[in-house]
């Protein structure tokens, strides 16, 4: 047994430097604690171990995206000045992204760094596309009989996709400014996220219109260019060409075969099941123990230490720590029937730490979904009530809802009675639901108090005054200060109290000694009645009204979908006069995020509907390039399925960026069909549609690589520590950019050949 001692920071404090002082700090007191005979352990719980895997992973990340950005630049352009000339925009942005939240007082955390990683593939794509027109132009001119200048040349060239390039980054930033008006936890997390990405595309947009064409001019325009393309970009623009032409000749057919594969992708989504954010792993868990109120102190640490015992022996698990009760200067206030357990783990992936989880299930609930190495419990701990969830997980849960739990529901009224009596109906409901666990009430009624009642005519008997008799009571049981001492600079208060021994029976109580006006001594009993009666450990209140609250965790259920059962169970209840209900928690959280997510994207929505109709001045083309998202929703869907269908407040986002990022590729591939109808004076026809295509085919292929492998690391890290949140996202939009790519380069054009209407502007 010992104390246990919990450190909170304050209020924007940095928490990994924080860590560290403590620790240094507890090294300069270790000596005199060790003379003193006392064993000090100081890492039960230490939450810069998450925050340094966190982000070393997702700078490891972020280095790996960028070499394989680097290495595919160069491979298409074959050409290491051009390669470089594009890569300079990663650091540029970057870096530019950081001073602007360092501006803002953003530090790096783990959100920031997710949203430099997501845009870590983007931030090339405008340096990319402006870079390989300059590139491709420089070679042209080479070619040409009567050669420009290469200033001219280079200005022309930049020009030609300037107009292209800057709508398509605005509209990607458009679409990501939803994330900032998030209200609650999910703009308290994805905030940061948004600010960290629309930073950085904003900054690359700069670069690709000041420095990659100064670049351009530097490097390539005084270099010997070789005229023929890259060995890669040849063969596939070969391949392409003929695959156009295969296409267009069973147009009909495809695009039919198309539409049919997007409305099969439409049809998943109702099979989708729904979460605030996924489970994160932090390499420790916190556990919950209540047992029926009265249970005593010894009693909760006898129960403890088996429990203790039991999971320690589990492969992986580092230590666990077990404290009963809270101070009564503590944030929150239990009786000594609530225990929670601090479990440290070992450095553990994510399937590791499930892995540990479901052991820790089998031990204290008796059962589990798969076969562990811990001998299997037939029914758990009868008559306690465990519940075991990571650090933040249920910092998140308070900050939604004030409890640690999924589900809370509170009973408003003004008898207690009454209020525990509709609790118990709301509870049995629950009860009823499936995917429903760990239900619990908060201030249940039962616990053992001693309650003393004085006798008026024995105190005026005796000549005793209530408040004197008041002050002995407190002194006993309480303590009364009596004096002050200093040791050093230190106060230390002097308390008079009765000796435990005779502080835990009712028959003693009975007996405490009461010195009489006239010098006699009595005992208590002669002018009090007391008596051991069932009452509370705490009373709560809100809003000015008592409350009864009921938590509850969801398990593997659609949480939307338990949302509506059980408001439809709750509105067949009949509660008592003058009591209410209030349901709050994740799935609250959840549906609000959702509609705020969802209304504020429908106003960006118009806001990019409005910039792409001034970029093509033609409604039919604008409406045609929209094609594009159930292109890209048919390989968002298919990356959801391989997260076993489980959609976040996260994947939501990245199904978002996902449509921003695709319609970039779409801009670009009409924008140059209207150039060359403009400008070199093409007629709308197969010819003119599929030059169009296989021009713009090495850009929008290497957007869309760079973009894909820049994020590839992060999504295939999903799911581990640090990347539960991002992941999602990056796997979402990886997996979209695959099909919108593919059909935005292969049927796109068909659709525009058949559909589109490009005639030469003034």
């Amino acid at each position: 047994e010992g104390v246990y001692l919990s450190v909170q920071g304050q209020l924007g404090s940095d928490t990994y430097k924080l860590t560290h002082l403590i620790e240094d700090a507890l090294k300069d007191i270790e000596p005199t604690l060790a003379s003193q005979k006392i064993n000090l352990h100081p890492k039960l719980f230490r939450p810069a171990n998450f925050i340094n895997a966190s982000i070393q992973g997702v700078r490891f990340d972020i280095l790996v995206g960028s070499f394989l950005v680097i290495v595919i630049l160069f491979l298409f352009l074959f050409n290491f000045r051009t390669a470089f000339i594009s890569a300079t925009a990663i650091p540029l942005s970057l870096l530019t992204a950081i001073s602007v939240l360092s501006y803002f007082n953003l530090g790096l955390n783990i959100m920031v760094l997710s949203g430099l990683a997501i845009a870590l593939g983007e931030v090339v794509d405008d340096a990319i596309i402006d870079s390989e027109n300059i590139f491709r132009r420089l070679k042209e001119n080479l070619r040409s009989k009567t050669p420009l200048p290469i200033r001219s040349v280079v200005y022309e060239a930049s020009m030609e996709v300037r107009n292209s390039v800057v709508y398509a980054t605005v509209i990607v930033a458009t679409v990501f400014l939803p994330l900032l008006s998030l209200n609650g936890v999910a703009g308290k997390l994805f905030s940061p996220l948004g600010i960290a990405y629309i930073s950085s595309i904003l900054a690359s947009l700069v670069v690709a219109l000041t420095v990659t064409p100064a670049l351009s001019y530097l490097l390539l325009g005084s270099s010997k260019l070789k005229t023929n393309e890259s060995p890669v970009i040849s063969k596939i623009k070969e391949k392409y060409i003929s695959v156009l032409y295969i296409i267009e000749k069973r147009s009909t057919a495809i695009i039919i075969l198309s539409f049919s594969l997007i409305v099969l992708g439409l049809t998943l989504i109702p099979l989708f099941k729904t979460q605030f954010i996924p489970a994160l792993h932090e390499g420790h868990f916190i556990m919950h123990m209540t047992s029926l109120p009265g249970t005593s102190e010894k009693e909760s640490l006898r129960i403890g230490n088996e429990v203790s015992k039991k999971i320690r022996s589990i492969p992986g698990v580092v230590s666990v720590a077990q404290w009963v009760g809270r101070s009564p200067m503590g944030a929150d206030t239990f009786g000594t029937h609530y225990s929670e357990f601090e479990i440290e783990l070992k450095e553990l992936d994510g399937p590791e730490q499930n892995a540990v989880l479901n052991n820790i299930k089998n031990i204290i609930e008796g059962e589990s979904n798969e076969k562990v190495d811990i001998e299997k419990s037939e029914k758990g701990y009868v008559g306690l009530n465990f519940a075991i969830n990571t650090f933040l997980t249920e910092r998140i849960e308070e900050t939604i809802s004030g409890y640690h739990s999924s589900v809370v529901i509170n009973v408003f009224g003004n008898n207690l009675d009454t209020i525990d009596q509709d609790s118990q109906k709301i509870s049995y409901e629950l009860a009823k639901i499936k995917g429903v666990k760990n239900i619990n009430l908060v201030s249940p009624a039962g616990t053992p108090q001693i309650t003393i009642h004085f006798l008026p005519d024995k105190l005026s008997q005796w000549g005793i005054q209530k408040t004197d008799l008041l002050n002995i009571i407190r002194a006993a049981y309480e303590g009364f200060p009596v004096a002050q001492i200093y040791e050093g600079n230190a106060p230390i208060n002097i308390s008079v109290i009765l000796n435990k021994d005779y502080r835990d029976d009712i028959t003693d109580i009975e007996k405490l000694p009461i010195t009489t006006p006239e010098g006699k001594i009595i005992h208590l009993g002669q002018v009090a009645y007391i008596a051991q009666e069932n009452g509370r450990s705490k009373i709560l209140h809100q809003g000015g009204k008592r409350i009864q609250t009921i938590t509850a965790d969801i398990d593997q259920r659609d949480i939307t979908d338990f949302d509506q059962e059980l408001k439809a169970k709750l509105k067949t209840l009949k509660l008592n006069p003058g009591n209410y209900y209030e349901i709050t928690g994740e799935a609250e959280a959840n549906a609000k995020s959702q509609e705020e997510l969802i209304v504020h994207s429908i106003i960006a929505g118009a806001a990019v509907l409005l910039m792409l109709y001034i970029a093509f001045g033609n409604l039919r083309n604008l409406m045609l390039t929209l094609f594009n998202l159930p292109f890209a929703l048919i390989g968002g869907v298919i990356a959801v399925m391989f997260n076993a269908g489980w959609i976040s407040i996260g994947s939501l986002v990245g199904f978002v960026t996902l449509f921003g990022i695709t319609l970039r590729n779409s801009i670009m591939l009409i924008s140059h069909y209207q150039h060359l109808v403009d400008v070199e004076g093409c007629t709308w026809n197969l010819e003119t549609c599929i030059k169009g295509a296989s021009e713009r085919l090495p850009s929008i292929l290497m957007t869309a690589i760079v973009t894909a492998l820049g994020l590839l690391p992060l999504a295939l890290g999903s799911g581990q520590p640090g990347k539960e949140i991002e992941g999602p996202m990056a796997t979402i939009i990886v997996g979209g950019l695959v099909t919108s790519t593919i059909l935005n380069l292969l049927i796109l054009p068909s659709i525009m050949l058949h559909f589109g209407k490009f005639i030469k502007r003034d």
